[in-house]
């Protein structure tokens, strides 16, 4: 699943919704990974559209402070039902802005002598629109205390993977196509649990987006065996 997307920088300042889908040709490309604070919009009490950091991943919250990571990720087919997203769900929906995301290809390991380790390596492949287009990512947040004031963590919704992301995995994040679906999903326009439900599908990439290794370079390690 996807362990890293990039934005540019300017889009953590801008909340005009519509700028977002742009960026200065000079912008610096920030990537985020799990457990860093990431850009999401949502609304405030009074309906309006905000950018809050927010930590990705739901962690163990503990009273001293500490985060100790325990989901990523939520699958679309029981977001809404599963006692630890529900919620998030049907009251705390969000989007955030990919330049470009990854997705990651397993392969077994095997040592010196072509003989299995029984663990795996995972190759890292970049999507992106060739013409610089955001990816708009579902996801949904919680907020909560433990004794430094309110703070919110996201997960991203999942599906399973298009066309083209499935060569390399079966899942991908839920890609939110135009504002009528933005709409919908961040709680604008009054939907009912199969409407907001049915945002969650698989979206076929048209020819403008590709995909590629991140490092062709790098190859997966051959240990001796002990």
């Amino acid at each position: 699943m996807c362990g890293k997307f990039t934005q540019m920088a300017s889009w953590r300042e801008v909340h005009a919704f519509s700028n977002l889908f742009s960026a200065r040709v000079d912008d610096e490309v920030r990537t985020y990974t799990p457990m860093r604070a990431v850009p999401v919009v949502h609304l405030d009490p009074g309906g309006d559209r905000i950018i809050t950091p927010m930590i990705w991943g739901f962690t163990d919250r503990r009273g001293d402070g500490r985060r100790v990571p325990k989901h990523m990720h939520a699958r679309g087919e029981t977001v809404h039902q599963l006692r630890t997203f529900t919620e998030g769900f049907h009251l705390r929906r969000g989007i955030a802005f990919a330049k470009t995301f990854n997705e990651g290809r397993e392969f077994p390991l095997t040592y010196e002598d072509g003989t299995r380790t029984g663990k795996t390596w995972t190759q890292q492949w970049t999507i992106r629109h060739k013409h610089g287009r955001p990816a708009v990512l579902g996801v949904i947040f919680d907020a909560f205390d433990v004794g430094r004031g309110p703070e919110c963590e996201f997960v991203q919704v999942t599906v399973p993977a298009n066309q083209l992301i499935s060569h390399i995995t079966d899942r991908m994040p839920l890609v939110l196509d135009g504002e009528e679906d933005i709409s919908l999903w961040l709680g604008e326009s009054r939907a009912s649990t199969p409407e907001v439900m049915a945002l969650i599908r698989t979206r076929e990439f048209s020819s403008d987006w590709e995909m590629d290794v991140e490092d062709p370079a790098k190859m997966p390690p051959r240990p001796k065996r002990r």
